[in-house]
């Protein structure tokens, strides 16, 4: 897939400075009313109430009107304030850029007009910087937002977040709400796969993530409409439909290679682990127990015993990959499963080898015996098994996140 080629920094970060927890990205084009007050204010929040270091990044999309000029005199003023200047316009285009460029931990975007409260930032940053989740969205349309602004609005936005649901099968509750983050490592992976400079690019960069995995952090956010916002709605929405349209073409044809993506979420730790990997192999040795019953009717103990072991230990490697040990994505799947299989092999001798030795001492045992006498050896297996699929299956992907 062809990549758009980036515009240029009129002015590049001190390479010096030390990194920044945050870093918060706020495009602008032609905003000279407002962005000393937005800018100011944001900065001091930061200041009196941010827990963690920052720097705000004031990202000029080309602006004629004298923006570029208040941005440099923001960046001499205030410490944690640096303006960047781009020759050509587009929101995306701008989160591109400096996105990609940051060495902050976490990136952070937000709406020049600041119609979301700041109140929200620090639940928007904390699961990213903690290593819980990947990305972060505040939204207007989640239990416990307070949105203020008109009907036409609010119905043009559900109505887009609609179709992103019916179309692209999206989760999420908000696409375009401008209060964004994201860990700089997941950032760096799904940058190169995002083709939209615009608008659209907040929604792509959504899909692309759920597509591959990643964890979406949703943040109920209150929320005021700025009365005197410039975007042009019926433009914006004919882009965004023609992005959806753009999106869902890609994702079908397979254009847009996810499959090269290693997604890999942060490990539980070790009591949740084994806890999950419990719940899972109690509903594994149930469905084992009730399959066996079944296949009994009508084969031998043996043959019954190792198809319901195939069958659960398939479905018991296929959760305890997601839900145990965190590991989303495609990528590695076959082979855990195939190491999962061997685990099954070494289960299977376990289980084979304890119907055996009661046949062996009862040659005619009741269905209750045989089951009774699977089911403990069962457990022992589970055991077995947590210990290998820690250790060895899925040893080199519990990772935590850079």
């Amino acid at each position: 897939m062809a990549q758009q080629q980036l515009p240029t920094f009129a002015r590049t970060l001190d390479a010096s400075a030390a990194a920044p927890s945050i870093d918060v990205v706020v495009p602008v084009y032609n905003e000279v009313g407002s962005l000393t007050s937005s800018i100011a204010y944001l900065h001091h929040y930061l200041l009196e109430r941010f827990p963690f270091s920052f720097r705000v990044t004031i990202a000029d999309n080309g602006s004629t009107d004298g923006t570029w000029e208040l941005a440099r005199e923001l960046e001499r003023e205030l410490a944690h304030v640096r303006a960047l200047r781009l020759d050509e316009k587009g929101r995306g285009r701008a989160l591109h850029t400096v996105w990609s460029e940051s060495d902050a931990s976490v990136l952070v975007y937000m709406d020049v007009d600041l119609s979301t409260d700041l109140s929200a930032l620090l639940p928007l940053v904390a699961p990213l910087l903690s290593g819980h989740s990947d990305l972060a969205i505040g939204s207007r349309l989640t239990r416990g937002a307070r949105v203020v602004r008109g009907p036409k609005r609010e119905l043009i936005s559900r109505s887009y977040n609609a179709l992103l649901h019916a179309t692209l099968g999206a989760r999420f509750s908000d696409a375009q709400c401008g209060f964004k983050a994201i860990r700089a490592d997941r950032a760096h992976e799904l940058l190169p796969l995002v083709q939209d400079r615009g608008w659209f690019f907040d929604t792509e960069l959504l899909v692309l993530a759920e597509r591959c995995g990643l964890r979406i952090h949703e943040v109920p956010v209150d929320w005021t409409d700025d009365p005197d916002s410039r975007v042009d709605i019926v433009a914006t929405a004919l882009a965004d439909l023609r992005g959806v349209a753009r999106l869902t073409r890609d994702l079908r044809t397979g254009r847009i290679p996810l499959q090269r993506l290693s997604v890999v979420g942060s490990p539980p730790s070790f009591g949740r682990q084994v806890a999950r990997f419990a719940a899972i192999g109690v509903a594994s040795t149930l469905a084992y127990a009730a399959l066996f019953v079944l296949l009994r009717f009508a084969m031998p103990a043996q043959v019954a015993n190792a198809l319901a072991l195939l069958a659960t230990a398939i479905g018991n490697t296929a959760a305890n990959r997601r839900l145990t040990f965190a590991i989303r994505g495609s990528s590695g799947v076959v082979r855990h499963q195939m190491q999962g299989l061997i685990v099954f092999g070494l289960a299977l001798v376990l289980t084979t080898g304890a119907l055996a030795t009661l046949h062996a001492l009862s040659p005619h045992p009741s269905r209750a015996l045989e089951l009774a006498v699977l089911t403990s050896a069962n457990l022992v297996a589970t055991v077995l098994r947590f210990v290998l699929l820690r250790g060895w299956v899925f040893r080199a992907r519990r990772s935590a996140p850079r």
